[in-house]
């Protein structure tokens, strides 16, 4: 299992450093026998490698920027005696069966040399919320005057813009790389489920559907157990007010009972 800790990159409000450092530690303590250790920031480029580096160290020591491909060469930084930070360019492997829109949807290649940018506008709106994309760009999202394909939006954004071409038409490059920018900057919210979740939750309905041999299975209604148990405790409360007033009416009468057995004695009959 992979160790796994929450963590947001920031030199004033950072949470999880201190459950970093002390991993880093801990891992520092088990190469007791090494005089440095080096730990590498390794991921896709646009992720953050840098912002971590900066939030562990309380500095501004590595380049940061909203941009694929701002870290060009590797670089060491101390954050121990004996543990060493390396910052180091994005990897983008090749054998993760990557498509060119996965690319651009995680922010792995740079939205300006893009040929064809408005090919990757239908997965963003796919992606994003429809009023999330209405509060950014301030159009409606219903109505006869919102967008109905991902041209009618690039047409509507350009013309609000300013991104005209001759003859006064919109420039439909100009406003998907306004779009895609936003996106790959966290400008419109989203979220995508990991792997391993997704995986997860497979199995489950998987392993919630399995049967055994010679049982036959029964579908239960939750509703209908729900109401028969409300009328099973109504019913357990009637029976137990009827017998609470039974009760009472008893000891009534054996208090009447015994008010008539018991002689009445006078004042005098002490004597």
């Amino acid at each position: 299992v992979r160790p796994t800790i929450a963590f947001h990159a920031s030199m004033t409000h950072a949470f999880g450093k201190g459950a970093l450092i002390s991993l880093l530690r801990q891992f520092g303590k088990l190469h007791a026998d090494k005089k440095q250790i080096s730990v590498g920031c390794i991921g896709y480029p646009n992720v953050g490698k840098s912002s971590v580096i900066n939030t562990l160290i309380s500095k501004k020591s590595c380049k940061v920027a909203p941009i694929p491909g701002e870290t060009k060469i590797w670089q060491y930084i101390t954050l121990f005696k004996n543990i060493y930070l390396i910052d180091c360019p994005g990897v983008v492997v090749d054998s993760n069966g990557d498509t060119e829109e996965d690319s651009v949807l995680k922010g792995v290649v740079r939205a300006e040399r893009l040929e064809t940018p408005e090919d990757f506008i239908p997965p963003i709106l796919a992606v994003v919320k429809r009023e999330h994309v209405a509060a950014q760009y301030g159009l409606p999202k219903d109505g006869d005057d919102t967008w109905t394909d991902h041209i009618s939006i690039l047409e509507m954004i350009a013309k609000k813009a300013g991104r005209l071409l001759k003859g006064g038409e919109p420039c439909l490059r100009s406003a998907a790389l306004y779009i895609i920018n936003d996106f790959q900057r966290g400008r419109l919210p989203h979220f995508v489920s990991p792997p391993e979740l997704k995986e997860d939750e497979k199995e489950a309905s998987s392993r919630s559907k399995a049967t055994l041999p010679g049982i036959k299975g029964v579908v239960q209604n939750l509703e209908e157990i729900d109401e028969k148990f409300v009328k099973k405790e109504e019913g357990k409360g009637q029976e137990d007010d009827v017998v609470s007033e039974s009760e009472d009416e008893g000891s009534d009468s054996e208090e009447a009972k015994t008010a008539a057995v018991a002689p009445a004695i006078a004042s005098g009959d002490w004597d």
